[in-house]
């Protein structure tokens, strides 16, 4: 192992366990934000930008480590700040911490992830090759595929970094502005399921399913000569 994935494992283990000691029990939860929500709303006031940030580190951490509550804190994002500051730092810090978590899967992680996930991961490289960077772009806008999964499985392909980056943030938008709106009015919120509902999910297939229809339809009825 070179020195550059020991840095890098080392930044993950640090974040893993900054995360753990920084964060109270419980606060990844839907009961755990509204309990504490005055109190970070104070903090927001006093000190805007260093909450921005230390909010943002946080998300990236969550992300990156594949930590249960991402979707939890985008609500928190919505109770905190406007939308569109919440869109900036929800939408950069989600991307940045699926980025590094397909990193780790890629230089750290690779045998374990082809081990445990080999069914998984023919379909996604058949896709991959199928339809490029717009296989990805379905799987992010598909609510009922894992986060996490996207990203291990992704660190696998030859994707570049850049390209999964851009890609990742503009499928992951949609449901980061509708998160962020329902974090305004947090206290309404008895579940993420009030959130995701069967429509909402539905559309979100549809739209992710979208780009690779059209491709085929295109593929398939546009004279060669055309192509």
């Amino acid at each position: 192992m070179n020195i550059r994935k020991i840095l890098f494992l080392c930044a993950l283990l640090g974040a893993f366990l900054m995360t753990f000691v920084i964060l109270p029990p419980d606060t990844l939860s839907l009961a755990g934000i509204k309990t504490h929500q005055q109190t970070l709303l104070s903090h927001v006031d006093h000190a805007p930008l260093r909450s921005a940030l230390i909010f943002f580190a946080l998300y990236v951490a969550v992300s990156a480590l594949s930590i249960p509550g991402a979707a939890v804190l985008t609500l928190l994002g919505g109770a905190l700040f406007t939308l569109w500051e919440g869109t900036v730092l929800v939408s950069f810090a989600s991307t940045l911490g699926a980025t590094l978590a397909m990193l780790a899967s890629r230089y750290l992680l690779r045998d374990w992830v082809q081990r445990r996930f080999a069914r998984q991961m023919a379909t996604v490289n058949a896709g991959m090759a199928r339809d490029g960077a717009g296989y990805l772009f379905a799987l992010r806008l598909m609510p009922l595929f894992p986060f996490f999964l996207v990203n291990l499985l992704m660190g696998l392909t030859r994707i570049t970094v850049r390209r999964y980056w851009w890609v990742s943030q503009l499928a992951m938008l949609p449901a980061t502005v509708i998160f962020l709106n329902a974090g305004r009015e947090l206290g309404k919120v008895a579940s993420l399921r009030d959130i995701l509902s069967l429509g909402v999910v539905f559309a979100f297939t549809l739209l992710g399913l979208l780009p690779l229809v059209t491709r085929r339809l295109f593929s398939r009825y546009l004279p060669a000569d055309k192509k």
